[in-house]
């Protein structure tokens, strides 16, 4: 359970308290928060029994959290026996980050406990569209199926502001509602979703599948895998320091903190100019930088972009170097014709140059293309028994939302034939 606290209850619940803590120093319109607060939650469930986890608001606790030092939000500050302890975490904490943190000041982690075992006829690993869409088909079917997903269900499909061509809509839906949707729809089937779960271990033969996670392994008669991809990073000096701090790969998420001012979006695709088109609702300059001397976005897109005024464009040059003093101040692009290198100044960055299959857990067990993506037959069954591909993690030309639904079909389908003919 998390308890929220300020200023006046810190010495007595923080100081004095005979168990480790960690406070989290939040604030509001604050998309790291809110990206931390279901992760600080599900942890303070896993190690609740531990340790205490804490909430201040930060921002109504400011002259407090100045004294201790915290500056930004969110920021996570352990203690014990009285004591600040270990490192301060802040900025966008993924689960992982948290979870070691935690382990390192109680001495142990989850892995040491035997994991509950869980069976199931179907486990998809991925929530996202063609994860969600599979879930659908296979509880339908009366399957028991559990769906895995490592951070919270939507995938890249709901970080996206808007979708225009997903059949069955009023011809514009925000990406969140429409995977809000699926999630609710598999559900009423009876499929389970695990999310916020870390991957540990896998063991996919044609006799035997299972999947560690912290605290459970699963064991299924068919695996779908629908991870999805995510974007590729920046390829430029700085990126690492500034990423969350000014360099961001998602314009909903993090698009609210950048009104009135300068951001850049770099790429020239459909996501790169739809999320440029959502930016220029919240700032109030955009520019977008390109490799090449047009756009790959659909004409549609391009239009409204071109039409925009608050949008407009470098063209044939790549971004090699961001640069600021805590937060990013400019990047410096090279013009791929003359060489020469030049400056922009901006508040923000946004990055959309493409995407990595997250397939490291499957190299060596299943078949990857040379660029990682996952190889399927025609039934999007992979080189092992049971074992199918959905989505953008799949070996394929078209990836959109649609057809990620599709694959989610066709995978949940063939899992339940797999299954019946076993």
């Amino acid at each position: 359970m998390v308890r929220e606290i300020n200023a006046n209850d810190f010495d007595e619940v923080v100081l004095k308290s005979k168990r480790p803590i960690v406070v989290d120093f939040y604030s509001t319109d604050c998309p790291p928060c809110a990206q931390l607060k279901p992760i600080f939650h599900r942890l303070a469930e896993a190690y609740g029994e531990y340790m205490d986890f804490i909430e201040i608001y930060r921002q109504g606790n400011k002259d407090f959290a100045l004294s201790l030092g915290v500056k930004g939000s969110p920021t996570l500050v352990f203690f014990k026996d009285g004591k600040e302890t270990g490192k301060r975490l802040n900025g966008y904490i993924s689960k992982p980050d948290l979870r070691k943190a935690i382990e390192s000041i109680i001495g142990f982690s989850l892995l040491d406990k035997e994991p509950e075992k869980v069976e199931c006829d179907v486990l998809i690993m991925g929530g996202g569209p063609a994860g969600l869409t599979a879930a659908l088909y296979s509880a339908r079917a009366n399957l028991n199926t559990i769906v895995l997903e490592e951070g919270i269900t939507g995938g890249q499909t709901a970080n996206t502001y808007f979708i225009e061509n997903y059949p069955g809509t009023d011809g514009q839906i925000e990406g969140k509602k429409l995977t809000d949707n699926m999630r609710k729809q598999a559900e009423s089937f009876g499929a389970k979703i695990d999310d916020l779960k870390e991957v540990f271990e896998i063991n996919l033969t044609d006799s035997e599948k299972y999947v560690r996670t912290e605290d459970k392994i699963y064991y299924s008669k068919a695996v779908i895998v629908a991870m999805g991809a995510q974007p590729r990073k920046l390829p430029a000096e700085g990126e690492v320091e500034f990423r969350g701090k000014g360099i961001h790969y998602c314009a909903i998420c993090d698009g609210a903190m950048y009104e009135g001012k300068h951001v850049a979006v770099i790429g020239g695709g459909n996501s790169a100019i739809q999320e440029a088109l959502y930016l220029a609702k919240i700032a109030d300059k955009i520019t977008v930088i390109h490799e090449f001397d047009n756009l790959q976005a659909s004409n549609i897109l391009q239009d409204k972009a071109f039409s925009n005024p608050k949008i407009n464009f470098i063209w044939e040059s790549h971004v090699i170097k961001a640069n600021g003093d805590g937060m990013l101040k400019s990047l410096t692009y090279k013009n791929l014709k003359t060489g020469v290198l030049n400056d922009v100044s901006v508040d923000g960055a946004f990055v959309y140059i493409g995407l990595t299959p997250k397939t490291d857990l499957f190299k060596g067990v299943l078949n990857l293309n040379k660029y990682s993506y996952i190889k399927t037959d025609d039934d999007l069954m992979t080189n092992v028994k049971g074992v199918f591909a959905a989505g953008d993690i799949r070996d394929k030309k078209i990836r959109q939302v649609v057809t990620a639904a599709g694959d989610g079909a066709v995978a949940a389908i063939n899992a339940e034939r797999y299954i019946s003919e076993l």
